[in-house]
């Protein structure tokens, strides 16, 4: 029934043309009705109400514009009343609020938005409702400190299920045996999950199957499938501790720190060359992954592995890890010719501010670098303020210099004195040669004296010919001498072993003031402005000198109080486990980012990191025991109509093999696959018609031999204009900016790949022989199918599917005249095209 008298607008909706007077109708109905017999949540201004009204508002009542002194970004701007005497928002009296009014105006003049959409009935009932609520302009999730929660009590939630469960079917209370066992586990991550769950009416999955299992958790951990001798030794394992001790088995492969070392790179935009028309390769950026890599496979504290990559050449103990590390700066792409240096610098130093705020912080503190954050309190101030901690930073290098800014020599300091001994002892003798061959050339004629002017090589030629007859007895005998001398330098020099460089903060700038630019632009400057932390946190800075900047940024990072780093990199923990974060933007903890589905428990997982002295190995072992990550992945039609996108995680999230555990598992079940860790990048064959896409056809790319081209994809060389067709397919990020989630499509790209690509069939042809090779000689098709299927796919091969896989190879010998060989190629290479080694479930 209605609870209060109809509003204007809804008597005036005749005056609206006919499809707007139906949607109006909708939304002023929604928005007089009561809505008791329904219990609903307080509407959160941060999670619901911003977003919206960002969205639709902002671009006339935000923080850039506040059209008749009205802007709804903050409190004193919306409830203030403006130049046409009325007051946008009323709290607690949504009638008497203007914006209400203008939202549903059946007036187009009077309808905001003016441009596109107009709200729709939910929409609109949300901002009701908030008003009528005190329209309380709360402070934002991720910028309130952390709080120390700890798992809800099960019971009272189970409780209520048990009563409702027991009035909708009419019988006798019981208890669900999923939710019992839930219960019953204790496990913390299960506490947060089943008292949401239960609260919306739904229970979880059961649980999956043993084969299914280990085969999730060897692809999350390792990114490589088991082998079907791990399955089966898991399978027979009876040991209450067995899958315990399977995860603690994965935590300490080295294929862990390649498989989550990757995900790390993904962030940091990691490529081994500059982009641009040349794009030249980075010498030695291979060492800044495999220190990644090498990083996560020792549990490096993530608080120190972020210190050393921000500040590794400022610590207490400046080691070659450390500073190798700092290769982090160098990642991004170089123009070596810019039309405008400075412009150029400013670009870089962008592109740093912003993979340093969404990679470590969650913030998209770059959407300020031209004005001040249209959603999120981040002043332009705050963005010039973040830039000046990196003001040492110089630029990649230069068009004549590409080495020197970017190549730290980190070889044995007697190894370096031995090299400085002879490059002086060989320039003290080129000195002393030079000085008996000019004056030789002073007796030479005109044309050969201009001559030894010219290019080196046409000296040298004018000297062998014609020096030795203008020198005395004495002059010819020392200059002999020191050739030979400078030969035995020489040979010296190529004996000593070579110096050891990495990729890093070779040189630094010279810090000078940093200016808040106008509009951006580096030609503009305005205001001075120091080193600061965004004001949102309310933390200055310590006092520092200006090569201490980079390190009180690194600290701050990593103190336990701050409050987005833990929650980052917890969100980012749980996401390559479930598919998706607890806040599903995980490079974006602002206002236009994704609220947390689960924000109490992504508090407890932040603090358990920190306490647990930042292990990452700690929180998996945490998250892989859940009753949750063991959930099978079957859709339940009752619980897809209460919550068809899975936020409340009621079961788990089947998911496509990443473009590397596609390539890598390939080579993993044809028995190729070269499990070697560490080194320098190699290079997969790739066909002329795709080399040809350079501006260079072929120029930058190297041949590796086999053995190295059965490396796993993480090794494969990253050139950002050349990147690997199979990986693309595949979704293989572009390198040129952070990336917080792959795509995961499914494309006609990857069917051409994994049937038609020379690869594909080359691995097929692997794989047939290498299951031939287990088998009797005599084996017939039916082994040979079955053989094929428990290999790809870590399990028995069903009759049906026997029996098709036998039709296939004699329809492919009999009909298409398909050799035996080649047919059992084509017949493994379909089975790796199956759903089931190609997606985890």
């Amino acid at each position: 029934m209605l609870t209060k008298p109809m509003p204007v607008h809804l008597q005036n909706l005749n005056k609206a043309p006919a499809a707007k007077r139906i949607l109006r109708f909708a939304v002023a109905v929604a928005s007089c009705f009561c809505f008791s017999t329904t219990a609903q949540a307080e509407v959160d201004y941060a999670t619901e109400i911003k977003p919206l009204l960002a969205k639709r508002c902002y671009s006339c009542h935000g923080p850039d514009q506040a059209e008749s002194g009205l802007g709804l970004h903050n409190a004193e701007t919306a409830i203030i009343e403006g130049d046409s005497g009325e007051r946008l928002i009323v709290p607690g009296d949504a009638d008497a609020s203007h914006l209400l009014e203008r939202i549903v105006a059946n007036d187009d003049y009077e309808l905001m938005p003016p441009e596109g959409e107009p709200l729709d009935e939910a929409e609109v009932e949300l901002i009701r409702r908030w008003i009528e609520e005190g329209a309380t302009f709360t402070k934002h999730w991720a910028y309130e400190p952390v709080q120390d929660v700890s798992p809800p009590d099960m019971s009272d939630a189970i409780q209520k299920h048990i009563v409702a469960q027991a009035k909708s079917n009419d019988e006798q209370a019981k208890i669900d045996p999923v939710v019992q066992d839930w219960k019953k586990s204790g496990h913390p991550v299960d506490a947060f999950l089943l008292d949401s769950l239960l609260a919306a009416g739904l229970t979880p999955n059961a649980p999956a199957d043993r084969r299914t299992l280990i085969r999730r958790v060897t692809l999350d951990l390792t990114g490589l499938p088991p082998t079907p001798e791990e399955v089966a030794d898991f399978l027979s394992d009876t040991a209450p501790d067995a899958y315990e001790n399977l995860i603690e088995r994965l935590l300490q492969s080295p294929h862990y720190g390649e498989r989550w070392g990757r995900h790390w790179l993904d962030l940091v935009r990691y490529a081994e060359t500059n982009s641009f028309e040349r794009d030249n390769p980075k010498p030695n950026a291979w060492k800044y992954r495999d220190y990644v890599i090498r990083s996560f496979n020792e549990d490096k504290p993530y608080d120190q592995f972020v210190r050393e990559q921000l500040a590794g050449d400022l610590l207490d103990e400046v080691t070659t890890e450390s500073l190798t590390a700092t290769g982090y700066y160098r990642l991004g792409i170089w123009d070596d010719e810019p039309a405008d240096p400075l412009q150029a610098r400013y670009d870089e130093l962008d592109d740093l501010v912003a993979v340093t705020g969404q990679t470590f912080l969650g913030l998209t503190i770059n959407c300020a670098r031209c004005h001040d954050h249209k959603i999120d309190p981040i002043p332009q101030t705050d963005y010039y303020g973040m830039l000046a901690f990196f003001a040492d930073v110089s630029r990649y290098g230069t068009r004549g210099d590409q080495t020197s800014n970017n190549q730290i020599d980190v070889s044995e300091p007697g190894l370096n004195e031995a090299y400085a001994k002879l490059d002086a002892e060989r320039r003290e003798l080129e000195e002393e040669a030079t000085k008996i061959e000019q004056d030789g050339i002073t007796k030479m004629s005109a044309p050969d004296q201009r001559a030894t002017e010219g290019p080196k090589r046409q000296r040298e030629r004018i000297l062998k010919k014609k020096l030795r007859p203008l020198l005395s007895k004495e002059q010819r005998k020392r200059y002999d001498e020191i050739k030979a001398a400078l030969k035995l330098v020489a040979e010296k020099h190529n004996d000593l072993p070579d110096r050891a460089q990495v990729l890093g903060l070779g040189k630094l700038r010279p810090i000078e003031e940093t200016f808040v630019l106008f509009r951006g632009n580096p030609h503009s400057p305005t205001d001075p402005v120091t080193p600061r932390f965004p004001e949102i946190f309310k933390e200055t800075p310590p006092e520092m000198t200006p090569d201490e900047r980079r390190r009180v940024f690194a600290d701050w990072v990593t103190s336990s109080d701050n409050r987005l780093s833990s929650r980052v990199m917890a969100n980012r923990v749980w996401q390559h486990h479930f598919g998706r974060g607890i806040v599903r933007s995980p490079n974006n903890f602002g206002g236009l980012g994704v609220p947390p589905t689960h924000p109490e428990l992504l508090d407890y997982l932040a603090n358990r990191l920190v306490d647990g002295g930042w292990k990452l190995k700690d929180l998996h072992r945490l998250i892989c025991t859940s009753k949750a990550y063991q959930m099978s992945s079957e859709i339940n039609e009752s619980s897809s109509s209460i919550d068809p996108a899975n936020d409340l995680f009621w079961r788990f999230d089947s998911r496509r093999l990443s473009a590397e555990e596609v390539r890598d598992s390939i080579l993993a079940v044809n028995e190729s696959l070269n499990r070697e860790s560490y080194g320098p990048s190699f290079y997969p064959s790739l066909s002329a018609e795709v080399l040809a896409g350079q501006s260079k056809p072929g120029q930058g790319w190297g041949n590796s031999s086999e053995a190295e081209r059965n490396r796993r994809s993480v090794y494969i060389h990253v050139k950002r204009s050349l990147l690997t067709p199979l990986l693309s397919a595949f979704d293989f990020p572009e390198p040129d900016t952070t990336c917080e989630a792959r795509f995961a499509t499914l494309q006609p790209g990857q069917a051409m790949s994994l049937l038609n690509s020379d690869f594909i069939h080359e691995e097929a042809d692997k794989l047939a022989k290498s299951v031939r090779s287990r088998l009797p000689a005599d084996a017939d098709s039916t082994a040979f199918v079955s053989a094929v299927i428990e290999q790809v796919l870590m399990r028995p091969a069903l009759d049906i599917e026997i029996e098709e896989g036998v039709e296939l190879i004699n329809e492919l010998i009999a009909k298409y005249e398909v050799g035996p060989e080649r047919a059992n190629a084509l017949y493994a290479l379909s089975v790796m095209n199956w759903n089931e080694f190609v997606f985890v479930f």
